[in-house]
């Protein structure tokens, strides 16, 4: 943490580059971006508090996300290209 002196030449050297008139704006300027990034982090972190809930607003138990079954894999072509050869001699 800077101490008293540190303080102190940065403010003279702040009012050099941005004079007295443009110190309240950027200081306002400052602060308001800080709220919308607090605010933005806080709707993230609800976001992700949705996405583990189901449709009514009640969380998932942990058994229930973690045991989704996968569809089952489709046939190989390999396979289906034999079927359909078989399909073809079938009809003539």
């Amino acid at each position: 943490m800077p101490g008293p002196t540190e303080l102190i030449i940065i403010a003279v050297v702040l009012i050099l580059l941005f004079g007295a008139k443009r110190l309240p704006d950027l200081a306002r300027g400052s602060g308001q971006a800080l709220r919308i990034f607090k605010s933005e982090t806080k709707g993230l972190a609800s976001d992700d508090a949705k996405t583990d809930a189901d449709p009514h607003g009640r969380p998932l138990p942990p058994s229930a996300q973690s045991t989704q079954q996968a569809p089952p894999p489709a046939a190989p072509p390999a396979q289906q290209q034999s079927q359909d050869g078989i399909s073809r001699d079938q009809q003539l």
